[in-house]
């Protein structure tokens, strides 16, 4: 059996893993048309290229259905609970950087922290009879995030499209988003709270901890991470 490794299958983060492989001497390479979800691998043996969704490869990883996997740290601590023992970080790839921040409008002049936030959200509360809504697609971070700060009186709801358009559209009074220059946010109106970086994410090589490794998967993983360190 060959050891498998999971890229993402499309865009700029393909691109530059593909890259970055190459600067270590392991050239991938997508089989066939842009449809087809399966690639080459040349300049080590005994690995395998599987090409899927950057979203898909942090399930694939803790299911043990991949050996190695690129994907971003805050989809890793967004989607596995306890992750650490699930996957473990081999190296960071040094692309594909973003910080999970939260966001509230410029308007809201005397709002600048977590603890202004709390104190918003109470008054918010008070005032309309329901709670500050803070849209995002990181629910799991946002939420540990904010109660280890101590912001208690708000709610999470789920953003599909483009979070910082929900504040605009009210349907949402902050957002907790992805961010690499902060340009989206100022067209939006928005700024970052001082204390709001939740997380900084890159794009990052993984290994799962639950698959299983025959001898020849084992060395192939071995071979893989000497050239990967060597260089």
């Amino acid at each position: 059996m060959t050891l498998k490794l999971g890229v993402p299958s499309k865009g700029r983060l393909m691109d530059k893993t593909f890259a970055w492989f190459a600067r270590h001497g392991i050239e991938l390479s997508r089989a066939g048309s842009d449809r087809e979800y399966a690639g080459a691998v040349q300049g080590i043996d005994g690995v395998s290229l599987v090409l899927l969704s950057a979203g898909e490869i942090p399930r694939e990883l803790a299911a043990g259905r991949i050996h190695l996997g690129v994907t971003g740290t805050d989809l890793v601590h967004e989607r596995l609970p306890r992750w650490e023992q699930q996957v473990e970080e081999i190296e960071p790839l040094g692309f594909g950087r973003a910080d999970l921040i939260i966001a509230v409008p410029n308007c809201w002049a005397d709002v600048d922290n977590l603890d202004d936030l709390d104190a918003a959200a109470a008054a918010f509360r008070a005032r309309h009879g329901f709670r500050l809504r803070i849209a995002t697609k990181y629910h799991r971070l946002v939420r540990d995030f904010l109660r280890d700060s101590g912001v208690a009186d708000y709610a999470l709801v789920d953003s599909q499209g483009a979070t910082e358009g929900t504040v605009a559209n009210e349907t949402a009074e902050a957002i907790a988003d992805i961010t690499s220059t902060g340009e989206t946010l100022r067209a939006n109106h928005l700024k970052i709270l001082e204390d709001g970086l939740i997380l900084q994410s890159q794009a990052t090589l993984w290994r799962s901890r639950v698959a299983e490794y025959d001898t020849t998967q084992a060395a192939a993983l071995k071979a893989l991470l000497s050239r990967i360190h060597g260089h």
